[in-house]
């Protein structure tokens, strides 16, 4: 399945709340509707997207972790 993005966010090698930080400012600067993709390799931010998206109201589309061990999120912005 391909997801189409508006936006990609590289926070590989950045650890909590970084990621999520980073995040959040990038949304920020997006219209609605718009997808942000996020690469992080932080393990504890598989849990942490899943909350961002329940606190903030933007859709986590999808989380996918890809055969060099990195996770790609996909953000759509509420």
């Amino acid at each position: 399945m391909t997801i189409e993005f508006h936006r990609e966010l590289d926070a590989r090698g950045l650890n909590c709340p970084l990621p999520i930080l980073k995040t959040k400012k990038a949304l920020a600067d997006m219209c609605s509707g718009q997808v942000l993709r996020v690469t992080a390799t932080d393990t504890g931010s598989v849990r942490d997207f899943q909350a961002f998206a329940k606190q903030t109201g933007n859709d986590l589309l999808s989380q996918v972790q890809n055969e060099d061990h990195e996770f790609i999120f996909f953000m759509k912005r509420k």
